[in-house]
């Protein structure tokens, strides 16, 4: 989507408008106005774009999860929401391919899986090691590890997602600027203002859903949310064939010399324009403190040794090279869970969308919804107690 087709004149007024149009912005715009609201999107990037948290290909989704049961109620209403998008749009944004966990029985990652699945009755398979090495035989674990697989898991194509959410805002008759950095909001009595670099804009409410960034235009929350900088790299194996979709799952690992989890996808190939060939690998946990504004997106020599060492101790004689590496950025609260819901201090006009904490893509179809609900309703029956912002108040 180039700036021509997203840059409109906009009205003065507007019933809300979204600051930061990536992934949960765009959703956001989206289910907002399906509701017929006159709603304003500002975005400081394209829509989407290769800067901020949403990018990179491919992002895990799953329901037994591993950070907290509470998540998956949010997680069945996601799911739903990926399908109706690809309904409403045609176009296929979650590819189911199973997903392997593995690691030490007590690590973390399986025992939250463990739990959520039973709690919610997830389908979760156990693998044996004779059928493991069956099923894929260029995986090899310790002794020691344990395997499940999550059948109904998948991936979805991020940008693509942003891109189609962006559309259907559009469609429905938002109004979505990009390329347009905002650089205050004040409230009045009854009405939010916003100044960006090209213009003042007026609306009943706005919801801050700008990522890394959130913390520039709420200080208040600075010692809240702390920015990461990640990297991922896209590898090639000497033997790609038994990485391709179709033939290999998406996977989580819980190593037990390193904290977090590293996790990998199937080779895209054609799923992606940009594809640099080769499979997707990070690791899922915090990175080194940066800003948004000051991270280091050049990758150095040498940032993909950890990545390499993890792979080839999974994949033993499959490493045939690194083809790329990127970066991205988490935005982690002090608990690794969200912030959704008011303001703390602003009453029900301005609302939060934040601090993903790295595992946030997954749930956007849900975001969105929350966020149409408390700007139309004034709250949601989605369970999100857990998640409000005001836990963080003194």
């Amino acid at each position: 989507m180039n700036q021509k087709e997203i840059y409109q004149q906009a009205p003065v007024d507007y019933d809300v408008i979204v600051l930061g149009v990536g992934s949960m912005g765009s959703a956001a715009c989206y289910y907002l106005a399906r509701e017929g609201l006159r709603v304003l999107g500002i975005e400081q990037y394209s829509i989407p774009n290769h800067l901020s948290s949403h990018a990179g290909q491919s992002r895990i989704v799953r329901k037994a999860y591993f950070e907290h049961p509470d998540y998956v109620p949010l997680l069945q209403l996601a799911y739903k929401g990926w399908k109706e998008l690809e309904e409403a749009t045609g176009k296929q944004v979650y590819y189911e391919t199973g997903l392997l966990y593995a690691g030490q029985p007590e690590s973390v990652l399986l025992k939250g899986v463990a739990r959520a699945a039973a709690q919610y009755n997830i389908a979760l398979s156990h693998l044996a090691p004779g059928q493991l090495h069956n099923q894929l035989p260029h995986i090899q674990l310790p002794a020691n590890y344990v395997a499940f697989v999550e059948p109904e898991a998948g991936f979805v194509l991020p940008e693509l997602a942003v891109q189609l959410f962006a559309q259907g805002a559009l469609q429905n008759g938002a109004q979505l600027h990009s390329k347009e950095r905002v650089l205050n909001w004040s409230m009045g009595s009854k009405t939010v203002q916003v100044t960006t670099n090209k213009g003042t804009y007026t609306a009943a409410k706005i919801i801050i859903t700008t990522g890394a960034w959130t913390a520039g235009l709420l200080p208040a929350l600075s010692h809240i949310l702390a920015v990461t900088r990640q990297t991922m790299a896209w590898l090639k194996a000497k033997n790609p064939d038994r990485f391709r979709l179709g033939k290999m799952p998406c996977w989580m690992i819980a190593d037990t010399d390193h904290a977090g989890v590293f996790y990998g996808f199937p080779q895209l190939g054609s799923l992606d324009a940009a594809d640099p060939g080769g499979f997707k690998m990070a690791h899922h946990h915090p990175g080194t403190g940066t800003t948004a504004d000051t991270v280091r997106r050049m990758v150095e020599p040498g940032e993909d040794a950890v990545l390499r060492q993890v792979f080839e101790r999974y994949f033993p004689h499959q490493y045939a090279g690194t083809l790329q590496m990127k970066t991205c950025m988490y935005t982690n609260t002090p608990d690794q869970h969200f912030l959704l819901g008011k303001l703390p201090g602003y009453g029900a006009d301005i609302l939060l969308a934040a601090g993903f904490s790295g595992h946030g893509f997954k749930f956007v179809p849900a975001v969105g919804r929350i966020m149409c609900d408390l700007v139309t309703k004034g709250k949601t029956d989605i369970p999100i107690g857990f998640l409000q912002p005001s836990r963080f108040s003194a």
